[in-house]
């Protein structure tokens, strides 16, 4: 079994070092899910930074566009539907699910066997297709599709530059004291209060 298993996946298969072990335990599988289940929480954190981002136009943040993927709402104009990284948090949510079941599961290797291996087996084997799919969706459906929103982006650089200036002003403090206190980087400063630049915007 393990020599067509080898041959078929291309990796090594080895015995275990403790059979009995194996054979009473599915520690393997349990950790397998784990894994999984740590993936789905980082999927579903970027599908969401990406829905939060790409709300509005009008009462959300509007810094990216994501791809119209249907239409939009008939009660808010305007508005994209995040479609794949809704899909994406559902997905996550069930992987999440199956890890519960699958622990559970690993739970019951009572004495020399474990009986629950049909649930293991058919929760694992789900969220490895439903992660692989969407995975695949996000990247395809979505990421490849989003575009800046200069416009927008632009006026919050404004509204932060003027909301520096203006707080400098009435502290007596430099800008560069309260743009770092805003979390401007010390590079992104040094070019931006160079008096040479400044004196020679064309070089």
């Amino acid at each position: 079994v393990r020599r067509r298993l080898a041959d078929e996946t291309g990796l090594t298969i080895s015995a275990p070092a403790d059979p009995f072990e194996s054979q009473a335990a599915r520690d393997s599988l349990v950790e397998t899910s784990g894994a999984l289940r740590t993936l789905a929480v980082s999927l579903t954190k970027i599908a969401n930074d990406l829905r939060l981002m790409g709300s509005g136009p009008r009462a959300g943040l509007a810094e990216i566009f994501l791809p119209e993927l249907q239409k939009g709402s008939s009660i808010m104009p305007g508005k994209v539907n995040p479609v794949i990284p809704e899909v994406v948090t559902q997905v996550s949510a069930q992987v999440i699910g199956n890890d519960a079941a699958i622990a559970v599961g690993g739970m019951q290797g009572h004495f020399e066997l474990n009986v629950f291996v049909p649930l293991l087996a058919r929760n694992l084997l789900e969220s490895i297709a439903l992660l692989a799919s969407a995975s695949r969706l996000l990247d395809e459906k979505c990421v490849q599709g989003i575009e800046a929103n200069r416009e927008h982006a632009e006026h919050y650089a404004e509204l932060t530059l003027s909301e520096i200036v203006k707080e400098a002003a009435a502290s007596g403090r430099s800008l560069r004291e309260v743009a770092r206190e805003r979390g401007v980087a010390d590079d992104v400063l040094d070019q931006a209060l160079d008096y040479r630049t400044m004196a020679k915007p064309h070089g």
